[in-house]
């Protein structure tokens, strides 16, 4: 056999492996897998941003906290995370469906539990990935914009209009990328990962270099005491220090789980790369944070002119013209989040409209002849990711309420099926069947699903606290307020109407589809023989 031959019966084999895995769950194989292993732990690095995340996040726990809460809560936060993306990656592992953790809350429940626990899972998990699109991308648009006051010496003026525009562009602009077909999305998203942890190791040796010995800061404010500073106005310094943590828990963990029906190997690829991807980004994250605290210069010169205390250091230490060189980078794994962030986003409305947890009849729910990709599902998402961009010219505060719905509801969408695993596994209508990756049935598995849960109840509860004191309306914290709105809202609309068309996740297969899906996949096997 030839290696070309060869190449393609593993293609064959492996597709029809996964198919056969989505026939069981229930599902109709409706994308084409050509994500491969690179391509699928690319995407699961990009999602979470790295470098572009800890530039759009760092001035909250430097000026907070103070360096140290940078430095500890980062890796505090990351060591908590391993534990959550383990759990949510063996879920995925036995749930290989882009419905991700919407699909398998549904099914980790009994039966009289499921419209109601996929009802409130499907939602908030799909407003929160559309509220990170949203604020990711209007966090890029001001970065972009940020970058152009530097290059003018504070000349340039940032306005509300110019943010907004250049917002909405480069939402239309990942609205048609993400319009590719599959081989293109798979093959634009291999090179993600080199940028995002090149641009990252970039930066710290460029630091090091640049930062004489002598302007280094000591230990102490790097690690210790001396690095507690206490700026939120009115917190003991204590609440202050724990402030840090919102910068590393701002991340979208299960995105790749979406795209699991586009993926080869689908059972072991995408749980491997969530779980590679969370012990990365906390490891080199933290590397990070300690160098750019390390480098920092005076911090009450920070954030500085252009409002990133990021970007004054790069200033600061490799020069205007050499920190804009790399601030394009940052900037660009900046897109790279809102690219895969609203594939991923996009897949999560397929599959809710699929199963008619959306009022449109499963118009949404369907692909595209030519790309076979739901480019209905696509724009939608980029239309409803346009609009709280939009309302930040009639109220910022509005605005922003809506942006920090984003890390509250997708944790709790997280937790919920984690939870309901460990109650019901060994309920009758449940039998959770382990997928490759698993943790077992002994004390580690049941130790990350418990300190995971934990560890997100509470710091819901740090994300609720406004960060400044006194407390306005303009400085208010309104995660949970939203969040809660969501909940209610949802479970409203559930009692109202719903309930008559959303029964929870639905199998689109008939016995005709069955038939003859079967049928193609023995016909691949017996050309794989022959």
């Amino acid at each position: 056999m030839s290696d070309v031959d060869e190449k393609r019966s593993f293609s064959l084999d492996t597709t029809d492996e996964d198919d056969r895995e989505l026939v069981a769950l229930g599902y109709k194989p409706s994308f084409k897998r050509e994500f491969t292993n690179l391509a699928t732990i690319s995407f699961a690095f990009s999602i979470m941003g790295l470098c572009s995340s800890i530039a759009t996040t760092f001035n909250t726990p430097l000026l907070l906290g103070g360096p140290a809460s940078v430095v500890w809560c980062w890796i505090l936060g990351a060591s908590m995370c391993f534990t959550l993306g383990a759990s949510i990656a063996e879920i995925v592992s036995a749930y290989p469906t882009c419905g991700g953790l919407y699909t398998a809350s549904a099914q980790l429940v009994p039966k009289k539990h499921r419209a109601r626990v996929g009802w409130l899972v499907g939602w908030l998990n799909i407003l929160g990935q559309i509220a990170g699109i949203s604020s990711t991308e209007f966090g890029l648009a001001n970065m972009i914009l940020s970058a152009a006051n530097v290059g003018r010496d504070g000349a340039f003026e940032i306005t509300t209009g110019k943010v907004v525009g250049l917002f909405t562009g480069l939402l239309v602009v990942h609205g048609l990328l993400n319009s590719l077909a599959t081989r293109h999305l798979a093959s634009l998203t291999k090179g993600f990962v080199f940028v995002n942890l090149g641009t990252t190791f970039v930066i710290i040796i460029v630091l090091l270099a640049k930062t004489a010995r002598s302007d280094m800061h000591p230990a102490s404010y790097v690690f210790g005491s001396g690095g507690i500073v206490n700026q939120t106005g009115g917190w003991n310094t204590g609440i202050a220090f724990l402030f840090g943590l919102l910068s590393v828990q701002w991340t979208d963990y299960d995105a790749t789980a979406h795209i699991s029906e586009e993926v080869r190997r689908a059972a072991y690829a995408a749980p491997s790369a969530i779980f590679i991807a969370v012990v990365g980004t906390g490891l080199i994250g933290w590397l990070l944070n300690i160098i750019l605290v390390l480098c920092s210069g005076p911090l009450e010169n920070l954030p500085g002119a252009s409002g990133s205390a990021f970007l004054e250091i790069l200033v600061l230490r490799a020069g205007k013209a050499g920190a804009l060189v790399i601030w394009v980078f940052v900037c660009a794994t900046a897109f790279f989040v809102v690219q895969t962030a609203l594939h991923a986003a996009s897949r999560t409305v397929y599959a809710f409209s699929r199963d008619h947890g959306l009022p449109d009849g499963g118009f949404f729910g369907r692909n595209s002849k030519k790309t076979l990709t739901p480019l209905r599902a696509i724009w939608f998402t980029t239309f409803v990711s346009v609009l709280p961009g939009l309302l930040d010219l009639a109220s910022p505060i509005a605005a922003n309420a809506i942006f920090s719905l984003t890390a509250m509801a997708l944790d709790l969408s997280y937790i919920i099926p984690i939870f309901c695993r460990r109650v019901f596994h060994s309920h009758p209508e449940v039998m959770f069947k382990p997928g490759p990756f698993y943790m077992g049935d002994g004390w580690l598995g049941l130790a990350c699903n418990i300190a995971c849960i934990g560890w997100t109840l509470f710091i819901c509860v740090i994300f609720s606290l406004p960060t400044v004191m006194p407390v306005t309306g303009e400085n208010m914290n309104y995660a949970s307020v939203i969040t809660v709105g969501v909940i209610v809202l949802a479970f409203s609309w559930y009692i109202l109407g719903a309930h008559r068309h959303y029964i929870g996740p639905q199998s689109n297969l008939n016995d005709k589809s069955v038939e003859s899906i079967t049928q193609d996949l023995s016909t691949n096997e017996k050309r794989i023989d022959a």
